[in-house]
């Protein structure tokens, strides 16, 4: 039987790498994000049947429409990559403004959880019954950056959405996982190479990883029966300051 997967955060960075990695591996992938350019050009980039569902997934009207058209043209769904995010600029505390910090949880929380929320809808009446969801998590849950309350916060939060979303998803074989990624290269970490801010105050670059090998360990999660599953994952540059942070 031919699987079926939405992906959120679609157009760009590991949303696009994971999304081709499941198209070209037979997948087919409803694409979601709020660029239609950007995820037409991920679509135009493997030969795997996809769907391209411009989403903000902060707005529950348009999570709703990404999930029925999936479904309306695909007929069920077996996996849900949680990936859309997003950050706030890096300032103090003091000086975070109460709009940054609801966007970031808008997209990054609410968000992932009114797609969790359209996904168990599905999942748990569909036939075969059950799927999988896989949050993209972050490390900086486990070892913050400075600077960075919102983005760490609703990272932090993440964990408890994916430990709850498995323990309730066993009723319904619905498996949840969540992928933890350091330094992927993509347009939203490139300045990591020139230079980030680190825990002592200090400026310094950091090593990356090749965007394909979180794409492969995503495909590995996705590819499981669903009476196994990754609970949690860190795929990371080898070399990059997270152990030992500070």
């Amino acid at each position: 039987m031919e699987k079926v997967a939405i992906v959120t955060g679609a157009g760009s960075g590991i949303g696009r790498a994971v999304s081709v990695a499941l198209l070209d591996a037979g997948w087919k992938v409803a694409l979601g994000g709020r660029r239609a350019e950007a995820l037409e050009e991920t679509a135009s980039l493997a030969a795997g049947e996809s769907l391209v569902v411009p989403t903000d997934v902060a707005d529950e009207a348009a999570v709703d429409d990404l999930f029925a058209a999936t479904t309306s043209l695909f007929g069920r769904l077996d996996l849900l990559f949680n990936n859309a995010g997003s950050g706030a600029r890096p300032v103090p505390i003091e000086d975070h403004a109460l709009s940054d910090w609801k966007r970031v949880v808008d997209v990054n929380l609410t968000g992932a959880f009114l797609c969790t929320r359209a996904a168990f809808r599905l999942m748990k009446d569909q036939d075969p019954r059950g799927g999988r969801i896989i949050n993209n998590g972050s490390i900086a849950a486990h070892a913050p950056r400075p600077l960075s309350i919102a983005y760490t916060a609703t990272k932090s939060a993440m964990t408890g959405l994916t430990r709850a979303t498995s323990l309730d998803g066993r009723a319904y074989d619905i498996a949840c996982g969540q992928i933890d990624i350091g330094n992927a290269e993509t347009p939203m970490t490139r300045a990591m190479g020139q230079g980030a801010l680190q825990a002592d105050g200090s400026v310094r670059p950091e090593p990356y990883l090749d965007v394909n090998h979180v794409a492969e360990a995503v495909l590995y999660m996705a590819g499981l029966p669903l009476e196994a599953n990754v609970q949690f994952m860190t795929v990371m540059a080898t070399k990059m300051p997270y152990i030992g942070r500070g």
